[in-house]
């Protein structure tokens, strides 16, 4: 497997049909992420700097992903992939629209903020594992890997780029051109999978004929301890530690009193560690591992705890660089042990079950978070969230030594009583040259 993740990116990018996939991901992401910060920004005006509030239109975007999370990965594995990315993403290009038209002509409003984001997070529920599942169908096995680090890489430029231009374009224009750029964006994906050749030897397969079910899935994870510990460690730090849309804008505005322009590199200082940190975990050597995701885990969860804690507006904008890197590489590693253990035939429905823990806990977590900042201040919520991530992460990594090595004691025990077979020659339990003996 390690060569696997020395194929270099180079020859990822070579891929017609990826590449053609990337960029126009790389345009639309950018524009969603200006949309995220811009909506956050309307929504404390709105309502005078409610912190709960902006955590209820975050879970509200995120809820679709709990309730049709498994169905998203149900169509991912039924149905062509193409096809289902070119509906979610003209339905996610129409939200951005209306949700621009409206607050450009004055007649926003919280209810209709609420409901387009619910709107949009139903695209995103069918959207997201046909969008990650397409990339393993784009390139050959042994690109995968670099493919998933540059799928991450991408969306970390995004997050990098996106939230840094909303903060710019609010301050000059106001919320409403933000819309309506992310409304345009969608034309760069919509195009790039358009044009990807169904002909080229690269070409994506056909989904599999026969019944397409979500407890296949669920089996295969519970069965698999590859897929089982990453998705159960991300059910815990996607609801409660990666909840850094809300919480920067609670801390820009009601710690450090600052306007969008500032909110907008407090942002992009947490998606540009993010950012180098895809990059360097796109050129490492080695594959992913159960330990790597554990101990970056512990990692990320002390720096948000430390995050919690800083002084001065300096000292956290610099401390969000190290912590955006650590999150990257929890989320990234966690993805490539899926993409890399899934079958391919439940690979849609496996990353539905992981964005739903990814994304779904965020109904539960956003609100929260909002709460606990209205009550105990925003810099509670950071804490809060790191040190459930650290204990998380830490009781997650010795459980999974423990049934490693209760694994390996079992197997050792049944090579040490595998009865030796009676023969009536001494020198007949002497292997034949070129022969091999079978596993046990």
């Amino acid at each position: 497997m390690s060569a696997v993740f020395r194929m270099p990116v180079t020859h990822v990018l070579a891929v017609r049909n990826f590449r053609r996939y990337l960029l126009g991901q790389l345009v639309s992401n950018i524009g969603t992420w200006m949309q995220r910060a811009a909506q956050d920004l309307l929504v404390l005006h709105t309502t005078g700097n409610s912190g709960s509030a902006v955590g209820i239109v975050t879970a509200l975007q995120f809820l679709p992903q709990t309730l049709l999370g498994l169905t998203g990965g149900v169509l991912a594995d039924r149905y062509p992939k193409r096809r289902t990315l070119l509906l979610t993403q003209t339905a996610m290009a129409a939200q951005s629209l209306l949700l621009g038209l409206l607050t450009v002509t004055g007649a926003v409003n919280l209810l209709s903020v609420y409901a387009l984001a619910f709107a949009l997070g139903t695209a995103t529920a069918v959207d997201g594992p046909a969008r990650n599942a397409y990339i393993c169908e784009l390139v050959s096995r042994e690109r995968t890997a670099g493919a998933v680090s540059l799928n991450a890489a991408q969306f970390n430029v995004a997050r990098a780029v996106g939230p840094a231009l909303a903060g710019l374009t609010v301050a000059a224009f106001g919320t409403g051109p933000v819309f309506l750029l992310n409304a345009a964006s969608y034309l760069a994906v919509l195009y790039g999978l358009s044009t990807i050749r169904t002909d080229a030897p690269d070409a994506p397969v056909r989904p599999r004929p026969g019944p397409t079910r979500a407890r296949e899935a669920l089996r295969h994870i519970a069965t698999t301890p590859e897929l089982l510990l990453p998705i159960s460690l991300i059910a815990f730090v996607g609801t409660f530690g990666l909840n850094f849309q809300v919480t920067i804008s609670l801390v820009a505005i009601t710690v450090f009193h600052t306007g969008a322009a500032t909110f907008g590199c407090l942002s992009a200082a947490y998606a540009l560690g993010s950012l180098l940190g895809a990059i360097y975990w796109a050129n490492h050597g080695k594959p992913p591992t159960a330990r790597r995701l554990t101990s970056t885990t512990m990692g990320f969860g002390a720096l948000e705890v430390a995050q919690g804690l800083m002084p001065s507006y300096g000292s956290f904008l610099a401390l969000l660089f190290f912590t955006g890197c650590a999150a990257v590489t929890v989320t990234t590693t966690a993805n490539a042990l899926i993409q890399l253990h899934a079958d391919p035939h439940v690979r849609g429905r496996v990353l539905s079950v992981y964005f739903l823990v990814l994304l779904g806990g965020t109904p539960v977590g956003a609100p929260l978070v909002g709460l606990v900042s209205d009550t105990l201040g925003s810099r509670s919520s950071l804490i809060l969230g790191g040190f459930i991530s650290l204990i998380t992460a830490l009781t997650l990594s010795v459980s999974f030594a423990s049934r490693s090595r209760s694994r390996s004691r079992s197997r050792r025990r049944i090579r040490i009583t595998e009865p030796t077979p009676v023969t009536s020659s001494p020198f007949a339990s002497a292997q034949p040259r070129g022969e091999r003996q079978p596993d046990l």
